[in-house]
């Protein structure tokens, strides 16, 4: 099994701004597979905040974003170190969530996640 690591996560004011990132345990675990950040808050399901495809680059990768992040949240992704980047702007409270993320085509146990709580 690969492991998923989560960082990044921290406490910030509204309309702020975190970059959270998200590396596998085997380096080159993220070769070619599509990758996606998703959130949960206590009492409600995992939702998939975004994606990006396996193959292509930034102008050229298949990209999912969640409507109500929708020009607040970008993803991309370094294939050179392997990770997989969540950079959120804007920031409001209902963003406050513990953020996974994992291999949506080849789901693995799920990482501990980060933290991201926004105050009003």
């Amino acid at each position: 099994q690969v492991q998923l690591m989560e960082s990044g996560g921290d406490l910030v004011q509204a309309g702020g701004s975190l970059r959270l990132s998200c590396t596998a345990s085997d380096r080159y675990y993220f070769n070619g597979k599509a990758v996606a950040w998703y959130r949960q808050t206590p009492g409600k399901q995992r939702e998939m905040v975004a994606r990006i495809s396996g193959n292509g680059n930034i102008f050229t990768a298949n990209i999912f974003i969640l409507d109500s992040v929708k020009g607040r949240f970008t993803i991309s992704r370094d294939n050179n170190i392997n990770t997989v980047y969540l950079q959120m702007d804007g920031l409001k409270p209902e963003d406050t969530a513990v953020y996974y993320c994992n291999t949506p085509n080849l789901p693995q146990t799920w990482g501990q996640g980060t933290q991201v709580f926004v105050s009003s």
